[in-house]
C-alpha cells in the first residue's frame, strides 16, 4: 500500500463536491503524492475515475465498505 499524503473526508457530500475536494487537494500536492478521498455519493464510483482519466491522475485503488467508498489517487 502506497504511503498516504492527505486524506479528504467528503461523506455526505454530493456530486461534485467530493472531485472538487478531491482537485483542491491534488493542486497542494506534489507530483507522485498519493491523496485518500473517502466519499459516500453513490455517483462518486464514476466521478472519481472519470476525474483522474481526464485530470492525468492515477487512481491506484477503489473500494466500498457498504457505507463508503475510498479512492486512492496519485498526483499525476
Amino acid at each position: 500500500m502506497p504511503n498516504i499524503d492527505d486524506t479528504i473526508d467528503a461523506t455526505g457530500l454530493l456530486c461534485p463536491l467530493p472531485v472538487l475536494k478531491a482537485r483542491k487537494a491534488l493542486m497542494a500536492l506534489r507530483s507522485g503524492a498519493t491523496l485518500e478521498l473517502i466519499a459516500d455519493d453513490p455517483a462518486a464510483v464514476v466521478d472519481v475515475p472519470h476525474f483522474c482519466a481526464e485530470a492525468g491522475h492515477r487512481l491506484i485503488s477503489q473500494s466500498d465498505d457498504g457505507t463508503a467508498q475510498r479512492y486512492l489517487i496519485q498526483k499525476g
